[in-house]
Parts: structure tokens; C-alpha cells; sequence
């Protein structure tokens, strides 16, 4: 019981930087330069440093607030896989390496550079995506210094001469809004509807989660007016959900896709984005992977981590069969407190 005290007071003692009010502390959209460091969609204050951690499917411990609806960031691309995968196991998406445009063209996929693009490569971020998305053109995150990928190769929003699809890695999050608003108008159901029937509803988790998209990415189909999501918080917007809704996902994903018996998503799917991009290998479908142990070294180098700015994470590791959802800690105290947790689990067995 000590270890997992030394657990929470050492999250508590780490504490992000972020303050827990919206001011000019707060945000990821404060480090663009002008006009693109104002917000497009919502944000709202935060809670305390939360976590949960989950040891062979029961709870060690938690702390915070864990049923607290906070935002995430760029977790949310991780459930945008998610969302995803639904599509592949209903058939929706029959090849990952079909050309998005042929499937849906006139949103974005026609040029001579984008027509190539795939669905593997949206969720890799391989894609190289050209062009502007509710207002925002996809050079403003070119050479985004992302914390676990590779160094930019140039300064922040510069032009960098565009590569073949799915020749180059970059973590550009207004190329996976693409990927938000392509799967919109695939399923032609909001996302968030999608989220809830598909994924939330059999988890049995809460209704204390939100995702939404800008205040201008509203589109109509079939009449109906539905707004596009987004695949983070960039510049506002992406999802809230609590800290034990994020480890029930996580457990999910843990069990190959499975619920106690209940099949959520195929092992298969599951599989797929827990494999390394060739070209990337610290990255899988819209999560990180900790291969050769270069993201956390305290984690085994199967560990699959979902991480947004803030700092949140959400470590799955079935090496030790666990799950620890971090909410709200700095970057650079990370790998400290989940050494503490392979400590504690360590003195458990």
C-alpha cells in the first residue's frame, strides 16, 4: 500500500504546468503564431492531477477525480481509430489500402497529390494530406515537434516541399481532422453517435463524455446537419471523458478487442493498430508504440501508449497485463511515476 501512495503523491507532486483555470497558460493552440493561436471550438477548465490504474483487470488505485469528464487532447485520436475500426468490421472500409477519394470523392481526396491516399495512411500519418480544413491549412502543423516522434526537419509551418503519400511521417493533427471528416461522411452518422453505440454502450461505461468539432465544421448530408469532430484539441474542440472511462476503453483494447464476452472491436482491427508503421515504427494507427522502449523505458516494448498534450496518457502494457490512465502530469515526470507503478506491481506479486 505504500508503493501506491508514493504513486499518487508523486502525480500530485507533478502536477502540469497547465493552469487549472482557461488563461494563457492553458492550450495548445497558444504556440502558433498568429492567426492561427486562437481557439475554433470549446475548452473548459481542468481538474486535478487523476489517475487510474488497473492491474490484471481490477483497480489498484486511482486518484483525483477520476469520474471527472476532462479534456483529453490528442487522445481522442486513439477512439478516432477506434471509430475506425467499426467501419472496417461492418464493412464500411473493405481494403485499409483503398484510395480514400475513390470511395468518397469531392471532400478534399481529388487532386493530383491527394488522390493516392489511403485509409492506412491517414491513420498512420503517412498521408502527406495537401490543403485546408475548416479554415485551417495543413502547413500550419508541417514539422510539428510531436514529444515521442522525430525532430521537425525545419521550423514550425514552413513550407516543406510535400513527399509521396505514405513515404513521410509527420504528426499533423489538421490531417486527422481530414481523417475526422472523411469517416463523417463514410458512416454519414456524427462520430460521437458512432463512439456511443459502437464502443461506449457495450464498455457500459458513463454518458459523462462530450466530443465536438469547431464552430464552422457543420456540414449537411441527407439533409441533416452534423458537425465534423475533431481529432484533438488543437485549437479547441475534442472529447471529454473521465479517467475510468478511458480505462475501460483501455481494458477493451487490453482484451483484444473484447468486453467480458462481448466483442467490441475484431482482434484483428485491434492487431492492425497496435502494428508499427513501416516507416514509423514508434507509431501504429493513431497510437504510439513503445518499441525498442524509446517512449518509456519503464514500460516493456510491447506497451501501446495514447498520449495528448497536457500532459494525459493512457499506457496499456499486456506484459504486465496493465493499464494506467495519467491525467494532467508534466511530460518529463512521466516515465518516473509509471516506473513507480511497475515498482509497486512488482512488490504485489
Amino acid at each position: 500500500m505504500a508503493d501506491l501512495e508514493r504513486i499518487v503523491h508523486y502525480a500530485n507532486e507533478h502536477e502540469s504546468h497547465w493552469s487549472r483555470q482557461i488563461d494563457g497558460t492553458f492550450g495548445a493552440h497558444q504556440k502558433e503564431q498568429p492567426p492561427w493561436n486562437k481557439l475554433l471550438g470549446p475548452i473548459h477548465d481542468r481538474g486535478p492531477a487523476t489517475g487510474v490504474i488497473l492491474h490484471k483487470g481490477k483497480k489498484l488505485i486511482d486518484w483525483g477525480t477520476p469520474d471527472r469528464a476532462d479534456l483529453t487532447y490528442s487522445v481522442v485520436k486513439t477512439y478516432l481509430a477506434l471509430v475506425a475500426g467499426v467501419a472496417w468490421d461492418k464493412g464500411l472500409i473493405t481494403d485499409i489500402d483503398s484510395r480514400v477519394g475513390s470511395q468518397l470523392p469531392g471532400i478534399g481526396f481529388d487532386s493530383d497529390h491527394n488522390h493516392t491516399i489511403t485509409w492506412r495512411q491517414l491513420l498512420q500519418q503517412t498521408s502527406e494530406w495537401e490543403g485546408t480544413l475548416w479554415g485551417i491549412p495543413d502547413q500550419v502543423d508541417r514539422n510539428s515537434t510531436a514529444t515521442y516522434g522525430r525532430p521537425a526537419s525545419g521550423p514550425k509551418g514552413a513550407a516543406r516541399p510535400l513527399q509521396e503519400p505514405g513515404s513521410y511521417w509527420e504528426y499533423n493533427d489538421i490531417r486527422v481532422n481530414q481523417l475526422a471528416y472523411a469517416l463523417l461522411m463514410l458512416f454519414k452518422q456524427p462520430l460521437p453517435e458512432v463512439f456511443f453505440q459502437y464502443i461506449m454502450t457495450p464498455l457500459q461505461a458513463s454518458d459523462n463524455w462530450q466530443w465536438v468539432g469547431y464552430e464552422n465544421s457543420w456540414v449537411t448530408i441527407d439533409g441533416k446537419r452534423m458537425q465534423s469532430v475533431t481529432g484533438g484539441t488543437h485549437w479547441g474542440g475534442g472529447m471529454s471523458i473521465s479517467a475510468n472511462d478511458q480505462a475501460l476503453i483501455g481494458k477493451m483494447m487490453l482484451n483484444d478487442g473484447k468486453a467480458g464476452d462481448t466483442v467490441v472491436l475484431s482482434s484483428k482491427w485491434i492487431e492492425q493498430m497496435i502494428t508499427p508503421c513501416a516507416i514509423a515504427p514508434f507509431y501504429g494507427y493513431m497510437v504510439w508504440l513503445n518499441t525498442e522502449q524509446k517512449i518509456f523505458d519503464s514500460l516493456s516494448e510491447s506497451a501501446v501508449i495514447a498520449v495528448g498534450a497536457g500532459s494525459s496518457l493512457v499506457c496499456l502494457d499486456r506484459e504486465y497485463d496493465l493499464i494506467v490512465v495519467i491525467r494532467w502530469i508534466e511530460a518529463n515526470a512521466a516515465n518516473g511515476l509509471l516506473k513507480k507503478v511497475i515498482q509497486a506491481i512488482n512488490d504485489l506479486a
